[in-house]
This record gives structure tokens, sequence and C-alpha cells, in this order.
């Protein structure tokens, strides 16, 4: 009881028990080891942990945290009512775990494109001004050099804690996090404080019945973030940043973007294409005035590394690190150049729906190929408008389209295929179909013509492929290097 009693902000109902029990662990996962635990129960989209007590007290669970008054439970075991399971659990792991978010500075990232991006590029400066920084977000978790998987862009509450606690330990000083509007919806990050949090940019996604009812929804959540941090920075271009701004309950609020009237401005943006260097110049007027190159294409990187830019000033970061800071960078799965030559280059990118493919085939037009090439599928159990929009994207955009498997999950790739090529064909004949995604980015970078692009879509990041519920090994990028080599 001492760790409940200890919980700053945690309201419950001792239901039956000893106040003076005493457990080792802390548990929300019925398949951990639940020994001598405090057991917290969850509802999710698809289990409900409540229907699993009998089950972890028989493993040994000395008190369990639930939020149904559920009758005859083992007399032996301390009950706990709360409200909210999800959110009992948020607060009991910074807790249990010493509140070390709190010896961290942290930033938060969120919005429908470019956390990933940004994350790494606010890594890199602040690497570059001698600083130790922990990331968490879809490429997994990096504590220091270890880079660790995870299922989810914003991870559980408990694993969240357990994280920051490592990085502290490893000598982090800095915290730099994906948000997710699911991790806000399903509280994960309830009760953190940040000490800055950024909104880059929001778009029709995540929408569907086990993400979002509707955007409205996916707007709202979004904006949560800005009533749990002392610093916001808003990326001003976007239409709904009004709202996001109307919402903030932040100390302190900048602006970023394009507009004048930003606090942090980004004007004259060149695309550079030579001398083996893809990527952009900006320069950054108003609160910062500085001149940036950096190695990712396109305008929306432009705007990411202003965002960044912005941060890192506002944290102490001297601008002549600023300026040099993101000359080299290189995001896994993001703007990826994999292969650059003569005769073509070759991209990994994780666009996976309509919006964003459109966005990076426009943003790869600005380079002046010769011919735009794209390798792309949709995963499967998944809404079929991305399917249709994306096939009619690649058509009106792209010189040859190649169709291919993504993330078939339960459905046959053949069909997927077939919803994709209903809706290319109706604005182009520039297609072929290779349902074998390695065939198909072998036939791309064999077929090569001097001065293409070749985007290959998608994945991104992901070193699986999902077929039948079973994920096997596939990274686009080992693949790409491997067609390379061979011709």
């Amino acid at each position: 009881m001492k760790l409940i009693l200890e919980t700053e902000g945690l309201e419950y109902t001792l239901l039956q028990g000893s106040r003076e029990i005493e457990v080792e662990n802390l548990v929300y996962d019925s398949r951990k080891d639940c020994s001598n635990s405090l057991f917290v129960c969850m509802r999710g989209s698809k289990f409900d942990s409540h229907k699993d007590i009998d089950k972890v007290v028989k493993a040994g669970a000395k008190a369990l945290v639930i939020e149904e008054d559920i009758k005859d439970l083992p007399k032996e075991v301390t009950v706990i009512l709360v409200k909210s399971s999800r959110k009992a659990l948020a607060l009991l792991s910074a807790a249990f775990f010493g509140y070390p978010v709190e010896k961290l500075t942290s930033i938060a990232i969120t919005g429908t494109k470019g956390k990933t991006t940004s994350t790494y590029m606010l890594k890199t400066i602040l690497e570059k001004a001698g600083h130790k920084v922990g990331v968490i977000g879809t490429n997994g978790v990096l504590v220091g050099d270890k880079l660790f998987k995870t299922l989810n862009t914003t991870p559980e509450s408990f694993d969240l804690h357990r994280f920051f606690k490592d990085m502290c330990e490893a000598g982090c000083e800095y915290l730099i996090m994906e948000v997710s509007s699911q991790g806000i919806m399903m509280d994960r990050v309830y009760g953190i404080k940040f000490d800055y949090a950024v909104f880059t940019n929001i778009s029709k996604d995540h929408i569907g019945p086990d993400e979002h009812k509707d955007f409205e929804e996916y707007l709202f959540y979004k904006s949560k973030l800005f009533s749990q941090t002392k610093t916001a920075l808003i990326n001003i271009d976007d239409k709904h940043s009004d709202y996001i701004i109307k919402n903030s309950k932040a100390d302190r609020l900048y602006t970023y973007g394009e507009s004048a009237n930003a606090d942090f401005c980004c004007s004259d943006i060149a695309y550079l294409f030579a001398d083996g260097f893809i990527g952009i110049e900006l320069r950054i007027k108003n609160k910062l005035n500085l001149d940036m190159k950096v190695a990712l294409p396109g305008k929306f990187n432009a705007i990411n590394a202003l965002g960044m830019a912005a941060v890192a000033h506002l944290i102490g970061v001297e601008d002549e690190v600023l300026k040099d800071s993101l000359t080299a960078i290189h995001v896994a799965g993001r703007m990826e150049v994999v292969h650059n030559s003569k005769t073509c280059k070759v991209i990994v990118d994780y666009a996976h729906n309509a919006l964003s493919m459109e966005s990076l085939l426009d943003t790869l037009r600005d380079y002046k190929p010769k011919r735009l090439v794209v390798v792309f599928g949709c995963g499967g159990n998944r809404s079929k408008d991305r399917r249709y929009s994306m096939g009619d994207i690649a058509g009106r955009k792209a010189d040859l389209s190649i169709i291919t498997a993504d993330n078939s999950r339960f459905e046959k790739v053949e069909d997927i295929i077939a919803d994709i090529r209903s809706s290319i064909e109706k604005v182009s004949k520039d297609f072929i179909e290779i349902p074998d995604r390695k065939e198909a980015i072998y036939y791309a970078v064999k077929n090569a013509k001097e001065g293409d692009i070749i985007a290959v879509i998608g994945k991104g990041h992901e070193d699986y492929q999902e077929i039948e519920g079973v994920r096997h090994h596939f990274l686009d990028s080992e693949v790409i290097k491997e067609a390379v080599g061979e011709v």
C-alpha cells in the first residue's frame, strides 16, 4: 500500500484487504510474472484483463486495481477500486519508478506527419551540442546506443516510465518522444507535464474501428497534449492550428512556419541536388536568424527542420551548432536515400496513405527527375479507400507505378492489387503488377534509366512483412542494396 499511498493524484477506494500489504512489482499484462505483484486490470479494444483475475491471483498477485466492483474476490487479496485503470497505471508507474521523467528535459512531438523525422532531427541537433538523448517513437526506443523495438509509437505508460528510468541511469539529459493521438486517448502519457510540446500538422488519418471514430475526435486528442506542457510550439501553416492554440494551456506558446507572422519564420527554401547531396536549404527569421542546410529532400522537411531548430534555440543551443547540425542527417525509412548514383536515386519512405504519397511524389518532382518511378502496395485488413486513393495518386503523379505487396495480413495480395488497379487504370496505363515485393524492387532497380528517381514506399523502417498473422523479415533498404549490388 506504500506505493498506493505515495502516488500523487491517485484517487481510489479500498474495497477489501490490508493497508499494510507489500508487493515487489507492478504488472498490467497477465502474460507476465504476476507473483507478489500489484496487478492493474485494464480494458483494451480486444481484451479486458478483468476477466483474467482468477489467473493472476493464482499466479501470485497480492493486490488488484480494478475499475468495476467485482464480487466474490479471494479474501486474501487486497482490492482497490479506481475510476480509470489506465490513468491509475500511468500514475502508479511514475511513482513506482521514482518519477524519472522529471529528471529529464522532455520534448513531445505530435502530428499526422513528420513526427519521426522531427524527432531524429532534434536528436541530431542536441547531440551535436554535446548532450545525451533518449528517443521514443515509431522506430522504437533509443537509450544511448541501444535500440529496443516496440509495438506502438507511444508505448503503454508502465513501459514508458521504465524507459525514462533507463534513460536517467544511462546518463541521458533529454527525452524526445513521439506522442500519438492513440497514446493520448489511451492515457499512456497521463500525468506527464512535458517541458516542450510540438504540433507538426494534422490531416485525415487513423480513423476507423480500432482508432478514432472521426476526424473531430482525432483532432481533439492531438490538442490534448498541449494541456500538459510548459512550452508549446505550433505549426501555424496548418489550417487547424487555431484550434490547437485555442485549446492550449501551455505557460508559453510560440508559432513556426512560412507565415511572416510566425515567431520562427522559414523562407528562401532551395532544393539541392548535386555532388551526391540531396536535400534543402532554408533561411530562418524573426526570433532566430539563421541559414540551414538539411540532408533530407522536400519542403515539408524544411518546415520540420524549422520546428526543431526553434525548440533547440529555446533550449539554448548555440546558432553555430544549429547551422551545421543537419547537413548529414539520416532517418531510417523517412526520405531515406538508399542509393545515389548517376544512373538513378532510390529513396525509401513510410508514406502509406494518399496524402503522404502525394506530398512525397510532388516533393520528388521538385528535383526534376527524367522519370519518377514508385513501388508501392497497401496493407490488408485496412480501409479499402486507401487503396483506391493511392492508386489514383500514383496514376496521376508517377511516370511508372509498380504495384506490389505491403503487409497483406489476412487478405490475398492479388485482391489488394486488384483494388489498387481499379483506380489507377482510370487515369494511367503506365503501371505493372509484381506481387512479390522483392521482385518488384529488383525490377525497378534493374530497369532504371539514367535520371530516374525510384521511390519505394509504404513500409519505411519496418523490417518485416506480415502475412497470415506471421511477420517475416523484410527491409526495403536491404533489398535495394542487394539489387544494386547485383546490377
